[in-house]
């Protein structure tokens, strides 16, 4: 059986379903919570290489629409692992990784499909 981490806040509403699921569905997962414990720019920049920094970076979020607009029109996989870096909040959530692979944001249908 391949490793599966979840990655996000405790207290964001989608984690939290996504954990609901893989629990109801007894999926062992290890939880790293970006805001306490943190990531590395190895890691954020291996995800944007997945997925690219229009899927990972939260558009909808309150923090990027507080960036001012040249760092909000610049951006780019090369920035974007400085930013998410200093602000995690901007990654979407939940980050999955799953043996080898990553997925971004979460739906029960997707979910289904993965495992």
């Amino acid at each position: 059986m391949s490793a599966t981490t979840l990655y996000g806040i405790a207290n964001c509403d989608t984690v939290r379903k996504a954990r609901r699921w893989l629990d109801e569905h007894g999926i062992e997962f290890c939880f790293h919570d970006v805001r306490k414990d943190g990531l590395s720019g190895e890691k954020v920049a291996q995800w944007l290489a997945a997925v690219g920094h229009e899927r990972l970076v939260n558009r909808r979020s309150a923090t990027w629409r507080q960036l001012p607009e040249a760092k909000r029109a610049g951006i780019d996989n090369t920035s974007a692992v400085a930013l998410l870096l200093a602000q995690p909040t901007l990654i979407k959530r939940p980050v999955l990784e799953h043996g080898n692979t990553i997925h971004v944001g979460f739906s029960a249908q997707d979910y289904t499909n993965i495992f």
